[in-house]
């Protein structure tokens, strides 16, 4: 069994990653909020999801609604996969 405070060596590269631009601006304030790198809030998500867990607890929750009426980002899981690009 694996020791919680354990720390892995990674090994981290560049993407170029687009994204909506107000889910990136609650992104950022997320991670601001958290006192973390946008690259470490993402990773956290990823890592949750890819076990099926959620990432974020009610506190959080209630951080990101409130960040998204700040930006406007009136976008939710539903939007997924229906998202169009300006020409």
């Amino acid at each position: 069994m694996r020791r919680l405070s354990q720390r892995h060596e990674v090994k981290r590269i560049q993407t170029g990653v687009r994204m909506e631009r107000r889910i990136v601006k609650v992104l950022k304030a997320l991670a601001e909020y958290k006192n973390l790198t946008l690259g470490d809030l993402l990773e956290g998500i990823v890592l949750h999801v890819f076990e099926g867990k959620a990432p974020f607890t009610a506190e959080t929750l209630r951080k990101i609604a409130e960040l998204k009426g700040i930006y406007e980002l009136d976008l939710d899981a539903r939007s997924s996969h229906q998202l169009r690009e300006k020409s």
